[in-house]
C-alpha cells in the first residue's frame, strides 16, 4: 500500500540518502552535493512510501509574486521521480494535488504552477490536469502570461534561462537515464508529446522547458477534476506555516 507524506524540506533527515539514490537510478551526472543544494532551495517534498521504501517523491516551493500588480502564489515544482514500478499509479499526481489543497488553503490569492521539464512525461502531466497552460500546440501564450514567466524565470534562473525559446540550460543538468531518455515513436502521435520534442530537442541533454499554468478549480480538466476531489489520506506530520 502506498503512503503519501507531505515533509518541510528541513524535517527529512534520514530520507534525504533514499531520495537521492533513487533520484540517481534514473538522472545522470547527479552528485549528492547537487542534489541537496537543489532540494535546500525548496520548502516541502511529497514522499511516496510503500513498505517504509521511498518509491517516489516531488519537491515543492511556494512563494509570493505579482501579475498585473496584483498579488498572486506561485508553486515551483522541482525534482520529481517514481520507481518504474509506479509509472501506471496516480499516486504521485494525488499526493500532489492533495498537498497543494493543503498548502494553499485558506489563500484568496490565485495559485500558478511554474514547472521545468526535460522529459515528455512530466510536461504531459500539465495536459492531463489543466485545459489552459503555456506553452500549449495549439494557442499562443497571452502576453501577459508570457511576461509573467519571462519575470519568473529570470528571477529564478537568472542567466540559465532563455527568453528566446523558454529554456533553462543549467551548467550541470540533469540529464535522464537511458530508460527515461527516448521518446518512443508511438508516443509522437500524441500532439503534446510531439509539441514538446519541438519545442525542447535538447531534453536529451538535460534541457528544462518552462511551463505555466493557473492551478483552480476553473481550469481543471475532467481527469483534474477527479484528482481534486479524490479522498486520498494525505499525512503532514509537521504543521503547515502558510
Amino acid at each position: 500500500m502506498i503512503e503519501r507524506y507531505l515533509v518541510p524540506v528541513t524535517k527529512l533527515f534520514d530520507d534525504k540518502a533514499e531520495m537521492f539514490a533513487l533520484f540517481s537510478r534514473h538522472f545522470e551526472g547527479v552528485t549528492t552535493e547537487q542534489f541537496e543544494a537543489d532540494l535546500n532551495r525548496k520548502t516541502w517534498v511529497i514522499l511516496l512510501k510503500e513498505n517504509k521504501v521511498i518509491q517516489g517523491f516531488s519537491t515543492l516551493h511556494f512563494y509570493e509574486a505579482k501579475l498585473d500588480n496584483e498579488p498572486v502564489r506561485v508553486v515551483y515544482s522541482g525534482d520529481t521521480i517514481t520507481d518504474p514500478s509506479m509509472w501506471s499509479s496516480s499516486a504521485l499526481a494525488q499526493g500532489w494535488v492533495a498537498a497543494i489543497k493543503a498548502i494553499h488553503q485558506g489563500r484568496s490569492e490565485k495559485l500558478y504552477w511554474l514547472l521545468i521539464s526535460s522529459g515528455y512525461r512530466t510536461y504531459r502531466f500539465m495536459s492531463i490536469f489543466g485545459k489552459e497552460f503555456y506553452p500549449h500546440y495549439d494557442r499562443e501564450t497571452p502576453p501577459t502570461i508570457a511576461k509573467f514567466m519571462d519575470r519568473l524565470c529570470r528571477e529564478q534562473f537568472q542567466d540559465y534561462y532563455s527568453r528566446e525559446d523558454g529554456i533553462v540550460r543549467f551548467p550541470q543538468p540533469q540529464v535522464l537515464g537511458d530508460r527515461l531518455r527516448d521518446i518512443p515513436p508511438e508516443k509522437l502521435k500524441d500532439p503534446h508529446v510531439a509539441f514538446f520534442l519541438q519545442k525542447n530537442p535538447g531534453y536529451i541533454k538535460g534541457d528544462e522547458l518552462v511551463c505555466l499554468a493557473e492551478v483552480s478549480v476553473s481550469n481543471l480538466t475532467r481527469a483534474g477534476l477527479r484528482l481534486w476531489h479524490s479522498k486520498v489520506p494525505l499525512s503532514i506530520p509537521f504543521p503547515i506555516d502558510s
